[in-house]
């Protein structure tokens, strides 16, 4: 194992912000994409950094810090397994809040002490990372953190409880329909019922998604009933809970927040245009052809301070902390639905989310350090 990026201890250091990514979920590689992007924008002047990677089955390793690996090369994302500096070695975080030094091991070696970990800052996408249980084990060893906590989290990941609560707060959501995995269990034909009646009360198309997955991955759009066992397999491949979806006629426009000493802010909007290759904003037209957004998006004065005001309700409604993406579609009648939030949004350079603080004023390498010092600056536990 190469040792020559391992930290060093000393009295007085700079803080260690340890970047954390990849993860279990079917986002890996998008995860190493951003991961790399944040790689290259923290600013080494005022911070040490100790990447870690975790492994699609599970394993926290210690990575090369080389954001020069991580980016999308011939239509193909990147995997913590091609930037591990060992097949078998293994990263440990503490679980004494009195302690936050990261040990590293390997089989057959003498622990390597990394040092204190300040702050991480966790770039996961979907469950295992996004999803509140990162966050769980982060209070638990009191390491402060970027971005939500675990009811934020786990709120933001579960696309049906994530518009329960947005429904109690009053924003206004589009008609959905959940099928729950024991639903599938008890009653096949019962649960694909429930789904046809949807469809008759609301028209086709569809979409059909896993219910707590991101980036687009495993949704598919049904066009009618010949289509719709297929899509449920899809689904069901990255998640047992689907998510039902009736098709909202309108623009797509999502919106930046990110919080500030005097509270959240809404960045200017953007615009996702319908892309020409593909039914929809999915996986390939996000990250693969890299789709642009309009930004800011064309829309009146009043209809940009009405979707940034949504913009910082959803955050407020869902306890969120640090930052989030809120999309919306605007129908046709001229209303703002919200479809979702991500309480860790896509960070790559193509992102919307740094695009939209880039113009409002806030760039890239900016982003990251108000984040990292957001999350400095609060305590974990109760607050």
């Amino acid at each position: 194992m190469s040792t020559e990026n391992l930290p060093q201890s000393q009295s007085f250091r700079k803080p260690r912000v340890a970047v954390v990514f990849g993860g279990r979920s079917s986002e890996h590689g998008i995860s190493v994409v951003t991961a790399g992007a944040v790689l290259r924008a923290i600013d080494r002047t005022k911070y040490e950094v100790l990447p870690i990677g975790i492994t699609q089955d599970g394993r926290w390793a210690l990575t090369a810090d080389a954001p020069e690996r991580m980016g999308i090369t011939d239509r193909r994302t990147p995997s913590v397994e091609d930037l591990a500096e060992s097949r078998e070695g293994a990263v440990v975080l503490p679980v004494d809040p009195a302690n936050r030094e990261v040990v590293y091991s390997e089989p057959g070696s003498v622990p390597k002490a990394l040092g204190e970990v300040d702050v991480v800052f966790p770039v996961l996408h979907g469950p295992y990372g996004e999803d509140g249980t990162l966050q769980g084990l982060l209070e638990l060893s009191g390491v402060p953190y970027v971005g939500s906590g675990v009811l934020a989290s786990a709120v933001g990941q579960d696309k049906e409880y994530m518009k329960r609560v947005f429904t109690s707060f009053g924003l206004k959501v589009g008609p959905y329909v959940v099928i729950r995995p024991r639903e599938w269990e008890r009653d096949v034909s019962a649960a694909r019922k429930k789904i046809v009646e949807f469809a008759g009360e609301h028209g086709w198309p569809l979409f059909v998604k896993p219910a707590r997955a991101g980036s687009s991955i495993g949704i598919t759009k049904v066009e009618d009933l010949s289509g719709l066992d297929e899509a449920i397999a899809e689904a069901q491949r990255h998640d047992p809970k689907i998510l039902v979806e009736a098709a909202l006629r309108g623009r797509e426009i999502e919106c930046g927040v990110l919080e500030f000493e005097d509270g959240p802010r809404a960045s200017v909007p953007a615009e996702i245009p319908p892309p020409d290759a593909h039914a929809y904003y999915d996986f390939e037209a996000k990250y693969i052809d890299s789709t642009p957004g309009i930004v800011p998006a064309p829309l009146s004065g009043e209809e940009t301070a009405e979707v940034r005001r949504l913009a910082v309700d959803a955050f407020e409604a869902a306890s969120c902390e640090g930052l989030v993406r809120a999309d919306f579609f605007l129908t046709e009648d001229g209303e703002f639905v919200i479809n979702e939030i991500n309480t860790m949004p896509g960070f790559t350079p193509i992102s919307m989310y740094p695009q939209m603080w880039q113009a409002t004023g806030v760039g890239y390498p900016a982003l990251v350090d108000r984040l990292i010092r957001a999350a400095l600056d609060r305590p974990t536990g109760l607050r």
